[in-house]
C-alpha cells in the first residue's frame, strides 16, 4: 500500500476453524467471556511493526473452539481493527518477530511455505488431476489432435478429379500442426503427439501423470478425427485413409531410421523454438514448428508415408482395421527419435540446472517454478511481442 497510514493497515477478521487447533486474540488472552476457564493459545497472527497499538480481540460471542484468526486486506467497511504489538510471536510460538517485515505477507502463503499448521487454509500442492487446467489441457490436447489428423489426412484423399501431390500433403500437415499450436498451445503446450509428449517426459519437463493423459487424449483425438473423415468422405475418394505403410521397398528397418530422424529434427524444433530460457528473439513458435513438419513430409513420404506421430498412424488404422506386420516402426521409430533429441538437448546441450528434489516434483507434478523463472517468463513474451509486430 502508499501513503500514509495512521498505524498501519486495517485488516478485517474472520474465522476459520481448524481441526484441535485454538488460536487466542494477539495480546495473549482467550475470545469471548474467558475469566479462569479461558484458555490461552499464541496468537496465530502476522507480525507488525513496532508501536502500532495494542493488541486487543474483537467483541463479540465467543468463536468455535480451535478456530484460528484470518485477516484479508484491505477492508470495506472494517468491524473491528486489529493492530499487534511488538514482542508477538507467530502460531507456533516459536518465533520472535522483532524483524518486522516491510509490507504485510499473506498468511496463507508464507505460511503453506513454512509449513506452519494453521496455514492449512491454503493448500499449494495438489494432484494435478484435479485442477481444471489440468483437464482443460487433455481436453486441449483432444480437440488439436482431432483437428490435426481430420486436415492431414484429408489432404492425402484420392478425388477422382485430382490426386494430391507430395507438396499440397506436406503443407497441409504442416499448415494443421502450426494452427492448432498457434490456438490450443497456450492451453496444453499443443504436442499433439505421444512421440513429443515422451520425449518431454524423458527431458524431465512434464509430470509423469500429465504424458499418460495426454498420450490417451492423442490417440483418441486421432481416432475422432479419422472417423469424421471417415464419415465424410465419399466412397471413391477415400481410399485407405492414408494409412501409413513402407513404400519404394523400403525395408523395416529402413523405416525405422527413417522416421528416427524425421521425428529427430521435428523435436529438437520444438524443444528449442519453446525453451523459456532463451533470451534471444525466436520468432514464432507455431510456424516454426509447423514448417519442421512440412520438412519431414517433403522427405518422408516416399519412405513410409511420413508418420513422425504415433497417433497420426494409428488413428486410421483402426477406423480402417488396417494393422500390417509393420505397425510398430510408427511407433518405435518416433518415440526413440524424439527420445533421443530430448536427452541431446536437456542433457548435454542445454541442461537444467535442477536438483533432484526438483526433477522428482516435476515427475510428480508438484514442482512450483521461482519467482525468477516467472519473471523470465514474462520477459520472454514481451520479447517475443515485440517481435511480432
Amino acid at each position: 500500500m502508499r501513503g500514509s497510514q495512521p498505524a498501519g493497515p486495517v485488516y478485517t477478521a474472520g474465522l476459520v476453524t481448524w481441526p484441535q487447533r485454538a488460536c487466542g486474540c494477539p495480546g495473549g488472552g482467550a475470545r469471548g467471556a474467558g475469566g479462569a476457564a479461558a484458555l490461552k493459545f499464541p496468537p496465530c497472527v502476522q507480525c507488525w511493526p513496532p508501536g502500532a497499538g495494542t493488541a486487543h480481540c474483537p467483541p463479540g460471542p465467543a468463536p468455535p473452539r480451535a478456530a484460528c484468526l484470518v485477516y484479508s486486506a484491505p477492508p470495506q467497511a472494517p468491524r473491528h481493527v486489529v493492530s499487534h504489538a511488538a514482542g508477538t510471536r507467530d502460531c507456533a510460538g516459536t518465533r520472535d518477530c522483532a524483524a518486522p517485515p516491510s509490507q504485510p505477507p499473506t498468511p496463507c502463503a508464507a505460511a503453506a511455505r513454512t509449513g506452519d499448521p494453521c496455514g492449512g487454509c491454503c493448500k499449494t500442492m495438489k494432484k494435478e488431476v484435479c485442477s481444471v487446467a489440468f483437464l482443460k489441457a487433455v481436453f486441449a490436447e483432444f480437440l488439436a489432435t482431432l483437428i490435426f489428423v481430420f486436415f492431414g489426412l484429408g489432404s492425402a484423399l484420392k478425388w477422382p478429379s485430382a490426386l494430391p501431390s507430395v507438396l499440397q500433403i506436406s503443407l497441409a500437415f504442416g499448415l494443421a500442426i502450426g494452427t492448432m499450436a498457434q490456438a490450443l498451445g497456450p492451453v496444453s503446450g499443443g504436442h499433439m503427439n505421444p512421440a513429443i509428449t515422451l520425449a518431454l517426459l524423458v527431458g524431465n519437463q512434464i509430470s509423469l501423470l500429465r504424458a499418460i493423459f495426454y498420450v490417451v487424449a492423442q490417440l483418441v483425438g486421432a481416432i475422432a478425427g479419422a472417423a469424421i473423415l471417415y464419415g465424410l468422405a465419399p466412397y471413391n475418394a477415400r481410399g485407405n485413409l492414408a494409412v501409413n505403410a513402407l513404400n519404394n521397398n523400403t525395408t523395416a528397418g529402413q523405416a525405422v531410421v527413417a522416421e528416427m530422424i524425421l521425428t529427430f529434427q521435428l523435436a529438437l524444433c520444438v524443444f528449442s523454438s519453446t525453451d523459456s530460457r532463451r533470451t534471444s528473439p525466436v520468432g514464432s513458435p507455431a510456424l516454426s514448428i509447423g514448417l519442421s513438419v512440412t520438412l519431414g513430409h517433403l522427405v518422408g513420404i516416399y519412405f513410409t508415408g511420413c508418420s513422425m506421430n504415433p497417433a497420426r498412424s494409428f488413428g486410421p488404422a483402426v477406423i480402417m482395421n488396417r494393422f500390417s506386420s509393420a505397425h510398430w516402426v510408427f511407433w518405435v521409430g518416433p518415440i526413440v527419435g524424439a527420445a533421443v533429441a530430448a536427452i541431446i538437448y536437456f542433457y548435454l546441450l542445454f541442461p537444467h540446472s535442477l536438483s533432484l528434489s526438483d526433477r522428482a516434483a516435476i515427475l510428480k507434478g508438484t514442482y512450483e517454478p521461482d519467482e525468477d523463472w516467472e519473471e523470465s517468463q514474462e520477459e520472454r513474451k514481451k520479447t517475443m511481442e515485440l517481435t511480432a509486430h
